[in-house]
């Protein structure tokens, strides 16, 4: 095994893995610097949910290796991955997962709850990330009784409450409408900048991938970059072409 550079809080190599028998990924390998919003873009079942899998350790490689801070992700036991997650990882997923039985404040504070924080500390911190994203109103209020983009909001306070080291989000805004969509993403990558949490970002919309520093493309698993051709008449509308690199 090599090192990854000391720069580098993330570094994957060679990363492969399928879904029953269904290929995913391909000998992906990347770098994700310390404090950088790195966008992965592409087509739906391009890769890039299990790209992330990969990365924060819910999913290991069928082959490649994973690297967070200079410690092998890809060798650690379930448990150690777990911690890991808990301590040090933040999660949005394209759609809110919230305990149905906690309020919206309680769901927030969870995380930190976890993680030995009074309750007095942990709400505190909850309703200030609430109140950013607008739905502070919504604090008392248990999931059922509230709308599909509240809940949405909630997920993404809950992964930020925690200040994590790298934050994943899964296309973290899909169920937004438009406006919402762009106050909650200059939210998240404000956050981020402020407190110095790396982002890695899923996403197929262009103007999402526009907020980031970097961007990263797949298609059909693979890492590739896209190079836009002088379309001529007769050609008018063809998509550009990929290529791998």
């Amino acid at each position: 095994m090599v090192a990854p550079p000391d720069n580098d809080v993330l570094w994957a190599r060679g990363l492969t893995h399928a879904h029953d028998g269904s290929p995913a990924l391909h000998s992906v390998s990347l770098g994700v610097r310390d404090g950088e919003i790195l966008a992965v873009s592409g087509p739906r079942g391009s890769g890039k949910t299990t790209l992330l899998r990969c990365l924060s350790g819910q999913l290991l490689p069928q082959e490649g290796e994973v690297w967070f801070n200079s410690t092998p992700v890809h060798t650690m036991g379930p448990l150690t991955r777990e911690r890991l997650r808990r301590d040090r990882f933040g999660w949005i997923d394209p759609e809110p997962a919230l305990v149905p039985e906690l309020t919206a404040w309680e769901n927030v504070a969870l995380p930190l709850m976890l993680r030995g924080f009074g309750r007095r500390a942990a709400k505190t911190a909850a309703l200030e990330w609430l109140q950013r994203l607008d739905v502070g109103g919504c604090a008392r209020k248990r999931p059922y009784a509230l709308l599909h983009s509240e809940r949405q909001r909630v997920v993404v306070a809950r992964a930020l409450v925690g200040s994590p080291t790298v934050l994943f989000a899964d296309e973290p805004t899909a169920p937004l409408h438009r406006a919402e969509r762009g106050h909650v993403l200059r939210t998240l990558t404000a956050a981020a900048r402020s407190h110095g949490i790396t982002v890695v970002l899923a996403t197929h919309d262009p103007e999402t991938a526009a907020l980031a520093d970097r961007t990263v493309s797949l298609l059909d698993g693979r890492r590739v970059r896209t190079v836009h051709l002088p379309q001529p008449a007769e050609t008018e509308g063809r998509a550009a072409c990929s290529l791998s690199v």
